[in-house]
């Protein structure tokens, strides 16, 4: 997709809190992509939406519990812009128009949505969702959601780092591999290492 515009409403780097919270399927994969960019400091998997008590992975596999697997991405707003991460979000992490699914994992748990922390990324994510519809870059209407930040959950031990610690694992190889493809041939310059 290198016909991804860039966002046209920037955030700018004072006003950038250097975190955001994202969801886009299963954790594993999407944690994967963000940790190989340049300026991301820390890559977390957890759940957002739901209740604390609820916040546990045999509980969200159920669907019914208003949490979604999620990534936090601290990151550095000198080095990686919040329009930066919101580009590798829509272009190389997930399929932003799929609801409520990636793939094979199917339930509101796998939704894609920027559970935006304040007013300014609010404002820059649904800026540039509504840019990204009216260019048409996907052929169908965008059905990530923008939800409020009400907590963050860190996930289970086992479930962090999960793609660098289990290289070899069946989904990560299908599923997380050709992300990383992707995101080296979309974005060379932005990867940590550059």
């Amino acid at each position: 997709m290198n016909n991804m515009p860039d966002p046209e409403i920037k955030l700018p780097p004072e006003q950038d809190r250097g975190e955001v919270v994202l969801a886009a399927g299963c954790f594993w994969c999407v944690e994967a992509v963000f940790q190989a960019l340049a300026g991301v400091e820390d890559v977390t998997s957890g759940y957002a939406g739901g209740d604390a008590d609820t916040a546990n992975y045999q509980a969200v596999c159920t669907g019914r519990t208003g949490h979604a697997e999620v990534i936090r991405v601290r990151y550095d707003p000198a080095v990686v812009s919040f329009g930066t991460l919101l580009k590798v979000f829509f272009a190389v992490a997930h399929d932003p128009t799929q609801l409520n699914r990636q793939g094979n994992d199917l339930g509101p748990q796998y939704r894609s949505a920027v559970f935006v922390a304040d007013d300014e990324q609010r404002r820059v994510a649904q800026a540039y969702i509504e840019q990204l519809d009216r260019s048409g870059v996907f052929g169908a209407p965008i059905a990530t959601k923008l939800e409020p930040l009400k907590a963050f959950h860190e996930a289970e031990a086992y479930h962090q780092d999960f793609a660098i610690n289990n290289p070899s694992q069946p989904y990560v190889c299908m599923v997380a591999q050709p992300k990383l493809d992707k995101l080296a041939r979309q974005f060379p310059g932005h990867l940590a290492g550059d």
